[in-house]
């Protein structure tokens, strides 16, 4: 019954959020998009440095002052009648201590039938999971960089199965004020089990993530480029559906080169108006783009759209991620400004 359970979540979860790096590891709700910001963004934007406290969740080291009294709400209708959300609390302690940050995110899996191995309809289950984070990030004395670091407890209970885990990211973040160019590298994930479901330990989502963004000089827009798992370089997999098959009956494989396995690490997205009351938010990630995409049928897999309105002390955002014709996502977000 655990391997039909673990089998089944890792489908549902894994496939639409990081095609086939998932089923490596456990806990892989760990890599789902924090916030509407980030999901509108291609879905692992490291980038931004400002108010917003859900940014600190993926990237410690965007913890900074700005965040203080900020609390964020997100909510996603995930694929498969799968529910995830997080919330994300940000607190000024003082100029010297500077910010503490703390946040959960959750997800539940709804509920499914059960069978024994004969093939006989049992009880219904369940399964969710949970981690609770608390950070804190440091500015590095007479420079422009950030400094700071995630804790992660994290719970998960799958049919009758249960798993306790314990993680940290950590992250550097380069921050030049008058270009407005933020530059910054995480490491997520670097953790382990300390109770298994059964008796097999597996790893984490470890993933190396790096970024990098700026806003034109004169211009109402600011651009973001990512690079997601640099720890690992063939993330790509050549796809059944796109072998050739010539009058003679040999089958050619999708050759992937070197150019393809570099451009499918990439992530680009802009805001548009991202100091405004009102701003705009594009991405394209390509892994999930070239993974997703249906042979032979413009299904615009990898495209995300948002945006956010800025309504005195409320700001409320939308983002719509688009996996392939058959599947998409819709995450809600709500800022709220407790000073």
């Amino acid at each position: 019954m655990l391997k039909k359970v673990l089998l089944l979540l890792a489908v549902v979860t894994a496939f639409p959020a990081v095609a086939q790096i998932g089923g490596r590891a456990t806990y892989q709700f760990l890599d789902l998009v924090t916030s509407t910001r980030q999901a509108a963004l291609g879905g692992k934007n490291i980038t931004n440095y400002d108010y917003d406290p859900t940014q600190g969740m993926y990237n410690p080291a965007a913890i900074n002052p700005a965040m203080d009294n900020q609390l964020a709400l997100n909510y996603a209708n995930y694929i498969g009648d799968v529910n995830y959300g997080t919330a994300t609390y940000a607190y000024l302690w003082d100029r010297r201590t500077q910010v503490l940050h703390t946040g959960v995110t959750y997800i539940n899996y709804g509920t499914f039938d059960g069978y024994d191995e004969n093939g006989n309809a049992t009880d219904t289950f369940s399964g969710g999971e949970v981690a609770l984070s608390f950070g804190h990030a440091r500015n590095i004395a007479f420079t422009n960089f950030h400094v700071g670091a995630n804790l992660k407890l994290i719970s998960s209970k799958l049919e009758q199965y249960t798993s306790f885990g314990v993680a940290a990211d950590i992250g550097v973040m380069y921050v030049y004020e008058d270009w407005d160019l933020h530059i910054t590298g995480v490491a997520r994930n670097v953790g382990t089990q300390l109770t298994p479901y059964e008796n097999t330990y597996e790893k984490l989502p470890f993933e190396l993530v790096f970024g990098i963004s700026q806003t034109l000089e004169n211009i109402p827009i600011r651009w973001h480029f990512t690079l997601e798992n640099m720890q690992r370089w063939n993330i790509a997999f050549a796809n059944p559906n796109r072998d050739e098959i010539d009058l003679e009956g040999e089958v050619t494989s999708e050759n992937i080169g070197f150019i393809d396995h570099a451009f499918r690490h990439m992530i680009f997205a802009i805001e548009i108006f991202p100091e405004s009351g009102f701003n705009l938010r594009l991405g394209y990630n390509v892994r999930r783009a070239e993974e997703l995409r249906i042979v032979d049928q413009r299904s615009f897999a990898g495209l995300t759209a948002g945006f956010a309105i800025k309504l005195n002390k409320l700001r409320l955002s939308y983002a719509y991620s688009r996996f392939n014709s058959a599947a998409t996502t819709s995450t809600f977000g709500l800022n709220i400004n407790l000073q």
